[in-house]
């Protein structure tokens, strides 16, 4: 979905994708998906509704790239699969550079379908200089998403090392918090995964994207067995589309 938005006289093009992080689950049968909906059939289903996902299951280990060229059969071309890379490879100095390789790889099965990969900082003392490094291993051509948990990250030099890079910081909203909003690419992305969230929330988050120098944001909300997600990601799909009608009326 796109919105045209008017600011210091140009026209400025957002692209929006939303969606919840994973789909294969269960506990979503009946409430999101079909009774009785066999799992092979929840990722064409889920796709019918939300044009991107965030995936979970690529967090805990290495993808096959068989396993992605198949998720990629299933969806239309304009999907896009936001991969969560492993969470040990920016904790692991020693190989990161051969298990980059190995990650792209297997990512690029997904082609086209292929969108950002959220890299998960170690945790321990934020390091300026290895954030720099590994994000040289990034293959030119893909989008790096970084997820720093850390307040101690949040400094002007960490965020310059995303800004020369050209990649994200994540901006996530939990329960316990929110980490800052700090557009360091082209394009966003942000993890909601408050347990619940109002229209009045969804608005304001609607509007803060729209106020962001991107061509393009993600926004995904987080797995629970009562199928909130879904329920938030339509929701907050209406939301954006009314502020951007109201920006191309303003």
């Amino acid at each position: 979905m796109d919105a045209r938005r008017c600011a210091g006289g140009y026209i400025h093009l957002v692209q929006i994708h939303a969606g919840t992080s994973g789909w294969s689950y269960a506990a979503w049968r009946g409430r999101f998906y079909p009774p009785g909906l066999p799992t092979s059939r929840m990722l064409p289903v889920y796709a019918d509704h939300f044009d991107a996902v965030e995936v979970n299951s690529t967090y805990y280990r290495m993808p096959r790239p068989a396993t992605l060229a198949a998720w990629r059969a299933q969806v239309p071309e304009a999907f896009r699969f936001a991969l969560k890379a492993p969470l040990w490879m920016m904790g692991r100095r020693s190989n990161a550079a051969g298990a980059m390789r190995t990650f792209d790889d297997a990512a690029a099965a997904l082609g086209p379908a292929l969108g950002p990969t959220l890299f998960r900082a170690a945790p321990g003392a934020p390091d300026v200089g290895w954030l720099r490094e590994f994000l040289a291993l990034v293959p030119r051509g893909r989008r790096a998403v970084l997820e720093l948990r850390d307040p101690a990250w949040f400094r002007e030099d960490a965020m310059r090392v995303l800004r020369d890079a050209g990649a994200a910081l994540c901006t996530a909203d939990a329960d316990e918090g929110e980490t800052p909003l700090v557009p360091t690419a082209p394009f966003g992305y942000l993890r909601l995964r408050r347990a619940d969230y109002s229209a009045d929330a969804l608005r304001r988050w609607a509007a803060r994207i729209l106020a962001q120098p991107w061509t393009e944001a993600f926004v995904f909300f987080r797995h629970e067995d009562e199928a909130r997600g879904p329920r938030l990601a339509r929701a907050f799909l209406e939301a954006w589309a009314d502020g951007a009608a109201r920006a191309r009326a303003e």
